[in-house]
């Protein structure tokens, strides 16, 4: 920094009239230098004298730092000043003298200037704090002290700061640190290293000052300020039933996560459960297990399926945080006993003629364990007869017992079944057996069967009554009636009654006999076929033998007999005897299947709807599908190989014939009052006055008029010619010939309006026009008519 200089100039009074005048003295010259300045001149001293006489300077005192120059008067420091150490302000004496006259002297104060240059310098020499977490925000940890040199004596020259700033402040002004946030000793990065080093700087300008730093270390010590906390706080622990004593339930698992050892240790207490006659208790202080102490066997009644148990984590320093752990023991049933039939042994009846779905009898177990997890009965041996694995069925909940069709007496008097009760143990299922005897109680079920069952015979009209027609006779038997159990009685084609069967009941032998004569000649008897429907039932009560209950069954035989003049040649056609056996299949569909046919119909509804849903789709893809690629290609090959270059033009031939028509008749018309005349017999009119074309321009032909008008060859391109009346072909060369020669007349005769009008000029409405009539001369040719001329047609 360069030095600061005031430069002064000493004003001399001299008085010009008199040299030996005396000369005025100086005024106190005030100099600053700025310490650290360089050695060098600090002052220059003026001073003239009107002779201009050589002046000569001096500086006292002689010990200070500096030295005047005797013929300049330059003032020069000798030394580098320094504020700090060095006096603050020097009072130097200058002498000034021509050596003539007295000297003259003036006073030279310099004042040293301080510069900001030392930095400041912390006064304090702890650099190590401990302090205790979780300290309120704005506690005091701390106070810095520094002090400058270059402080001019003023307080709060000096500015604080830290960093980094997360857990502290500091008063930029009187460096007292403070807690800023919530120091947790337990949390990382704290947990792991407790010390907090921050840097405090202190800065003797707010720009461009000297600064110095130092290090400060905060050592956070832990507190007891963390409960255990139980992860976790609820356990659900399964235990069977068997479980003995001593057994592990669980072990209580809790942590707390303060890091001091002598604050995060715990202990478990207060074990409760209710109800629980201390069947539990905790294993040791430290560990939280918890052993089984008494029986949790279900069977016992008052033992439940669940325990709820509390367990209380406790510090063991103050301020004795705690936690508490939930834990709910599930008690697991075992299958330890297995059903039981009460009673072992079950005897049922049912009729043979009880049918599908009749109960039998109700069989019923018991199970000892608890909780009662059901029984499923079911049928493993004993039912099967009539080609069914099973007659008989169970309902699996409830042990009742149902036929599933009709059971036979004839087949199977007794059916010893094995019914068995399983408990529904998922894992380890326990069975018992019982034995069910079912009785089937005899009936009347089946039918009386009679050979032959069909039968047929001729016999004569003069066959004398009593008579056993052909020796037949029927044999019939009966799987559940005795032999004399029978009767036989035809039912219809008996016309007159002339059959009978003899005996009527009591055997199973009948014979066909004839009970009234044949009187065809007296008109009683216009039957000759007899078709006999015998009926034989077993309900003969009369034949004194023991009857099994149930209904009448009914057996069929059908006889049929041919009656036939006596001494006629006749031929005999008996058909052999033999057995019809019909099968009658039941409808056994069980209501409780409905969703068979349900998904049967669901299922082709929605067959169809989904073939509805293709064609439609089918449909809307076509219609906009360009399908000109289906029509058929034009055969490339189609043109003849040979060119016809004779192009004949295409005409139309039309025949007019002439008819010859008399009028031999005239009448007035009505409406117009003209004259017309009329023909008889075809009815053929024409005017009275209407003139016909005379001399026409004839084609020559020889029996009939064709008129062939030219037309475009494009009309009926590559078709034939219209022939002539009589089915011959026209030789267009002819036709061309004499359509030559008079190309230019018009072939239906003259213009129409040459011809005279009709008179008056009246329209001819109702009817047509109608030329003369005019012999025609043999040989002659036909005229050509006029358009609309139909006298001639």
């Amino acid at each position: 920094m360069s030095p600061l200089c005031f430069w002064t100039i000493w004003k001399l009074k001299v008085n010009s009239e008199d040299a030996g005048a005396q000369w005025s003295e100086l005024h106190n010259v005030l100099v600053y230098i700025v310490e650290n300045s360089p050695e060098g001149t600090i002052y220059n001293v003026l001073a003239k004298d009107p002779e201009n006489k050589p002046l000569q300077y001096s500086l006292q005192p002689t010990s200070s730092p500096f030295s005047i120059s005797n013929r300049t008067g330059s003032i020069i420091s000798t030394k580098v000043f320094d504020y700090e150490t060095d006096p603050k302000s020097y009072f130097l004496q200058v002498k000034v003298g021509d050596g003539t006259n007295p000297e003259i002297k003036g006073t030279v104060i310099v004042y040293i200037v301080n510069t900001n240059d030392n930095a400041p310098v912390f006064t304090m020499k702890q650099t190590t704090f401990t302090i205790p977490e979780e300290q309120v925000p704005g506690t005091i940890v701390a106070n810095i002290t520094a002090q400058d040199a270059d402080d001019f004596n003023y307080v709060g020259n000096l500015i604080f700061s830290i960093n980094p700033t997360d857990y502290f402040t500091i008063n930029p002004v009187t460096g007292i640190i403070r807690v800023s946030e919530w120091i947790d000793r337990d949390e990382k990065p704290l947990r792991d290293n407790p010390l907090i080093i921050v840097e405090v700087s202190v800065i003797d300008s707010p720009k461009g000052g000297k600064s110095s730093s130092m290090s400060i270390t905060f050592n956070v010590t832990d507190i007891n300020d963390n409960p255990p906390v139980c992860n976790p706080d609820t356990y659900r622990t399964p235990v069977k039933e068997t479980a003995i004593a001593g057994t592990s339930i669980t072990t209580i698992t809790c942590t707390d996560i303060d890091v001091n050892p002598a604050n995060n240790q715990f202990k478990f207490v207060d074990l409760t459960c209710n109800a629980c006659d201390l069947k539990f208790a905790l294993n040791s202080t430290f560990s939280g297990n918890i052993v089984l102490e008494g029986s949790l066997d279900l069977e016992q009644p008052n033992n439940p399926l669940e325990y709820t148990l509390t367990v209380v984590a406790e510090d063991i320093t103050a301020p004795f945080y705690k936690d508490t752990a939930y834990i709910y023991v599930t008690v697991l049933p075992v299958n330890e006993n297995p059903p039981v039939f009460n009673p072992a042994t079950y005897n049922f009846s049912v009729s043979e003629l009880d049918g599908q779905g009749t109960m039998i009898g109700v069989v019923n177990a018991t199970d000892k364990d608890i909780p009662f997890t059901g029984i499923t009965y079911s049928i493993v041996a004993g039912g099967s007869t009539l080609g069914y694995s099973n007659i008989f069925w169970i309902d699996p909940n409830t042990g009742s017992i149902q036929l599933m069709t009709e059971p036979d007496y004839e087949t199977t008097s007794k059916y010893v079944l094995t019914v068995q009760a399983t408990d529904n143990d998922p894992k380890d299922p326990k069975i018992a057996n019982a034995v069910v005897t079912v009785n089937i109680l005899e009936a009347n079920d089946e039918k009386p069967i009679c050979t032959p069952n069909y039968y047929t015979m001729t016999i004569p009209t003069d066959l004398s009554p009593g008579t056993n027609i052909q020796r037949f006779q029927l044999t019939c038997t009966d799987r559940d009636s005795p032999p004399t159990a029978f009767r036989y009685t035809i039912n219809s084609g008996n016309i007159n009654n002339h059959f009978a069967f003899s005996p009527t009941a009591g055997s199973n032998i009948t014979r066909l006999i004839l009970a009234e004569p044949f009187d065809y000649s007296g008109g009683l008897d216009k039957q000759w076929n007899y078709k006999l429907l015998v009926f034989i039932t077993d309900d003969n009560l009369l034949s004194g033998a023991r009857q099994p209950k149930g209904i009448v069954e009914t057996g069929t035989v059908t006889v049929n007999v041919n009656v036939v003049i006596a001494g006629l040649t006749t031929v005999s056609t008996t058909t052999p005897p033999s057995i019809t056996y019909i099968h009658i299949a039941k409808n056994v569909y069980a209501t409780n299947a409905w969703y068979v046919p349900f998904i049967i119909t669901l299922g082709i509804m929605l067959l169809l709807g989904f073939l509805g849903y293709l064609l439609y789709h089918l449909a809307k893809y076509l219609s906009t599908k360009d399908l000109s690629c289906c029509t058929p290609k034009p055969n490339k090959y189609k043109e003849p190989l040979i060119q016809n270059t004779n192009k004949a033009k295409k005409e139309v031939v039309m025949e007019l014939t002439k008819l010859n028509t008399v009028f031999d008749g005239e009448a007035v018309d009505p409406v117009t009052g003209k004259v017309y005349e009329f023909n008889t017999k075809s009815g053929a009119r024409r005017w009275k006055d209407t003139q016909i074309l005379k001399d026409p321009q004839p084609i020559k032909t020889k029996s009939s008029e064709l008129v062939i008008p030219v037309l475009p060859s494009s009309i009926n391109e590559g078709k034939g010619r219209i022939g002539t009346a009589n089915g011959q072909k026209t030789n267009s060369n002819d036709v061309q010939a004499e359509q030559k020669g008079d190309e230019k007349q018009n072939v239906f005769g003259p213009n129409p309006k040459s011809l005279p009008q009709n008179p008056a000029g009246q329209p001819t409405e109702g009817l047509s026009p109608l030329p003369t009539p005019k012999t025609k001369q043999e040989g002659e040719p036909k005229p050509i008519l006029k358009k609309g001329d139909l006298s001639e047609v």
